[in-house]
């Protein structure tokens, strides 16, 4: 059973910023006041859109937001389901959607209408137009059972037996009856592969008992052609190879020597500069000097002759030795030129022998891949064999695909039967049998404490027939409004029996809009008063009214709604 405890809203129609709350389960009847446009008949909109997202009245969701404040518009409904408690919050500028259960959000991963079916078909089990034949009636656009198509009748009373599980079931079926012909065509299909491979099969058997001796012969032939390249590349492999080794360890001995004497000679003539760099230096000091700079005592002019010339004859000596130094650079610097290109020709070979090599595997896999071929085309019993293995087991998977065939039309025969049961003219007409005559007994009670004394009867296709007590047949719409109406609350009070006996769809709440206002002469208020008064504790009802005055001594509670600056005001 679905207890409603609280329901609140904000920048909802005509409300303002300010939260508007009414507590559901305080009172087991509350009247509900005030003047046309004072927002009496909001919280039916603010019930009814926190729970299925639309308004009760024929409001488009644009006009639910407050016109003045434009934005910030939330509804919010509390209830509980067994030990579970639930809260709905719903906004409009910004959208908002959350369900919440014992304080934690639902996953909202899934989309607005994913999310949506979660809170109608797994949480409430209810829809827009069951809930609102079971909790209101009596709003303008509110559509009571009686106006409903034959198909929305029994979407109703579907509901309320909680019997719809079937056409979900139904659903599922037509699914599964899907996959089932999709595997029947893919089973087809595999016959159908299975059959070309056993005739190719079948003709290369045929064609393998006929060895071709010139393909034999063209194949040896390819062999020794092979053979022939391969030899021809090994004899060069050879040749280079015998190069390699006899000239790498004396190309690599001689580079080594001669790059060290190259070094060595880098070295010798960096010292040898430094020198040239120091004697002229002392030379110019004796040219330039006449005196000691540093005691400033004369110095002799034989002595600057002496040491001037002693610096020539060193500087004459080390620049020979340099020339003769670079001299043998340039023979060391052509020497290592020379054996570099011995030492190219070293990596050339070897890189030609690793070419060779590859090209050498590569021929000879396909030397083996022709001896396979002769192999092969020579071995007839061995490949007859084989392929007849081949051949049987295709015939087996064959035999296999033909079983699951049968049993896959074996499954859509047993799925058509249960399809049968599961449709509107099976097992749910049988539950609806069952509860029919208990729906119109309910009904007739209620229009005799109505004191209106006709026959009502619903058939199992949920079409109505009326008779007086003279046996006049009647429609509902032959009916005045008044009569009519009680004929709502006769149906309204029994499907909340019947829902409180599958407890499933059951709920506390009961909102009467207007229906004391409209068309019930004073016999009529009364008798529904005492309706009311029969209802158990579990119940609370919510009457909305212009009759105040006259109901108020009736109702255990009262709420009264003004309109204040152009916002509603709850006054409680």
């Amino acid at each position: 059973m679905i207890i409603f405890e609280a329901i609140r809203w904000k920048n909802f129609l005509s409300t303002g910023n300010n939260w508007t709350e009414i507590n559901l389960i305080k009172s087991k009847s509350t009247l509900v006041i005030g003047q046309n446009g004072a927002g009496k008949s909001t919280m039916l909109d603010a019930i009814s859109f926190a729970l299925f997202g639309r308004a009760h009245r024929n409001i488009t969701k644009s006009q639910l937001i407050n016109s003045i404040n434009n934005k910030n518009c939330e509804v919010e409904v509390k209830f509980t389901i067994g030990k579970s408690k639930f809260r709905v919050l719903r906004g409009i500028k910004p959208n908002i959607f959350e369900i919440w259960k014992n304080g934690d959000m639902i996953n909202q991963s899934s989309h607005s209408k994913e999310y949506q079916k979660i809170l109608e078909q797994n949480i409430i089990k209810l829809n827009h137009k069951s809930f609102h034949q079971i909790v209101v009636l009596g709003s303008s656009s509110f559509i009571p059972f009686m106006q409903l198509s034959a198909q929305h009748r029994r979407d109703v009373i579907e509901d309320l037996l909680d019997i719809n599980i079937f056409s979900k079931m139904n659903t599922i079926l037509k699914e599964k009856n899907l996959e089932v012909k999709n595997k029947l065509k893919e089973n087809a299909h595999q016959i159908d592969l299975i059959k070309n491979s056993l005739d190719s099969q079948r003709k290369y058997i045929r064609d393998i008992t006929q060895i071709n001796e010139d393909e034999i012969r063209d194949r040896n032939k390819k062999i020794d052609e092979l053979h022939d390249e391969i030899q021809l590349l090994n004899t060069k492999n050879g040749e280079h190879s015998l190069f390699l080794e006899e000239n790498s360890a004396i190309i690599t001995s001689k580079l080594k020597e001669y790059n060290d004497k190259k070094t060595s000679i880098l070295h010798n003539k960096s010292t040898m500069e430094s020198q040239i760099k120091s004697i002229v230096k002392d030379s110019k000091f004796y040219e330039d000097n006449d005196n000691c700079p540093t005691c400033s005592q004369p110095i002799e002019p034989e002595f600057k002759k002496q040491k001037i010339r002693e610096c020539k004859a060193e500087a004459t000596s080390i620049k020979t030795q340099y020339d003769n130094m670079l001299s043998e650079s340039q023979e060391v610097l052509d020497l290592i030129d020379e054996w570099n290109t011995k030492a190219e020709e070293i990596r050339n070979r070897q890189s030609e022998i690793n070419g060779n090599n590859k090209t050498i595997e590569s021929l000879q896999n396909q030397v083996n891949k022709t001896h396979g071929e002769i192999e092969k085309l020579t071995s007839r019993e061995g490949d007859l064999g084989k392929a007849n293995e081949e051949l049987q087991n295709m015939m087996n998977d064959r035999d296999t695909f033909l079983e699951d065939k049968l049993t896959l039309n074996e499954e859509l025969a047993y799925n058509g039967v249960m399809g049968e049961l599961l449709k509107d003219t099976g097992i749910k007409t049988k539950v609806i049998k069952q509860y029919v005559p208990v729906i119109n007994k309910l009904v007739n009670q209620y229009l005799q404490v109505l004191d209106f004394f006709v026959h009502f009867n619903l058939d199992e296709s949920f079409n109505e027939t009326i008779r007086s007590r003279h046996r006049d047949a009647f429609s509902y719409d032959s009916f005045s409004e008044g009569e009519k109406q009680r004929i709502d609350l006769a149906l309204l009070f029994t499907w909340r029996q019947i829902a409180k006996m599958k407890n499933s769809v059951a709920t506390n709440l009961l909102l009467l809009d207007e229906t004391f206002d409209s068309s019930l002469d004073h016999d009529g208020v009364e008798n529904l008063m005492k309706i009311l008064h029969t209802l158990d504790n579990s119940t609370n009802v919510f009457v909305i009214s212009h009759k105040g005055e006259i109901l108020d001594s009736k109702f255990k509670e009262k709420l009264e709604f003004v309109k204040e600056r152009n916002f509603s005001k709850l006054i409680a």
